[in-house]
């Protein structure tokens, strides 16, 4: 039997250069710096603009740098995932237009719609077909263009959201290295907590769906913050179990950054300090699918080859799970 696992061989990120401050937000709606950074951790968020610009555009800037960092040229990739809810449009798939923007001819692929837990539908997804003996390179991406479905008079969405995510190489290795589990969950019934009302088959878009502002982000907070906690937490210490781990064993738990409150009860369910919990919430928000791969990227230069890393997420749907991973490599100085 192979011990073949599909291994991280290299991350980018990309944010836009746009910055949008709790500051700037007090000029906007109801709220103010101390009210949001008490609440929910940020001090910041990027925002993509410019005319004619979409979802796909980030992710050709994420795809370039990472096919540069791994000296992988565009004709060697065999598959790209996408994981995103703010796609260019409803099809065809983002992941086939970042293709095309960056030169990719010889690979298949798709979005994948799992909100904040996108990334680690796709990871997993991607790993599969790696460790099946399938492709050799596969590209996973994360991103959302959050801006483009928010209500900036809604004080309790707006504040949270951000633009911008990454990208990560798969390829196999048989070293001890790579996605080692998962646990991964989905329960459809929270839908109606944490969803956009109208632009799908359900409530097509009309001039009543638009004048009622239902192409927005709507969600009951509590409602996600109290599953968030629960979810993330419950399959961490699942998949711990399961792989025989302690807290002393992991190197880094890296939650999805949704709200620093939702961060630090995950941690302290579970046990784990902060000293070991990723959390880069308060320069880029909730990317919502971008947050995890955005997470590797800004942590790369500490991460070691062979640490223990937890990702976790919670998404709207609701979504939610918990992969295992034994980082690749160490990052050249």
């Amino acid at each position: 039997m192979s011990n073949k696992l599909a291994t991280i061989t290299g991350v980018q990120g990309y944010v836009p250069e746009d910055i949008l401050t709790n500051k700037d937000l007090e000029k906007m709606v109801d709220t103010n710096d101390e009210w949001i950074q008490s609440r929910t951790g940020i001090k910041e968020r990027r925002i993509l603009k410019g005319e004619g610009l979409a979802a796909s555009d980030m992710g050709v800037e994420m795809v370039k740098g990472l096919l540069e960092k791994t000296n992988t040229k565009p004709e060697e990739v065999e598959m790209l995932l996408c994981a995103t809810i703010t796609g260019d449009m409803i099809f065809p798939d983002t992941a086939n237009t970042i293709c095309d923007k960056a030169g990719i001819k010889n690979a298949f692929g798709y979005d994948i719609n799992a909100a904040c837990s996108g990334f680690l539908y796709a990871l997993t997804t991607g790993a599969k077909f790696i460790e099946t003996g399938t492709y050799k390179k596969v590209i996973i991406i994360g991103l959302d263009f959050m801006s483009s479905i928010l209500d900036y008079t809604d004080r309790t969405t707006c504040i949270i959201f951000g633009d911008g995510g990454g990208a990560v190489m798969l390829e196999p290795r048989e070293d001890g290295t790579g996605v080692q589990d998962q646990v991964l969950k989905a329960d459809g019934s929270g839908r109606e907590f944490l969803h956009m009302k109208a632009g799908g088959s359900l409530r097509p878009p009309t001039a009543e769906t638009v004048a009622n502002n239902e192409h927005y982000v709507y969600q009951e907070g509590r409602t996600v913050f109290k599953h968030a906690v629960k979810s993330m937490a419950s399959t961490v210490m699942e998949v711990m179990k399961r792989n025989n781990l302690t807290n002393d064993d992991i190197d880094w738990l890296v939650p999805h950054q949704a709200n620093i409150r939702i961060i630090k009860s995950v941690a302290s369910v579970c046990d784990f300090p902060m000293e070991k919990v990723v959390v880069n919430i308060e320069k880029y928000g909730n990317t919502t699918a971008g947050t995890l791969p955005l997470c590797l990227w800004d942590w790369e230069p500490r991460l070691k080859k062979g640490d223990k890393l937890l990702l976790t997420a919670f998404g709207g749907g609701f979504t939610w799970g918990t992969i295992y991973l034994v980082w690749g490599y160490d990052t050249p100085s």
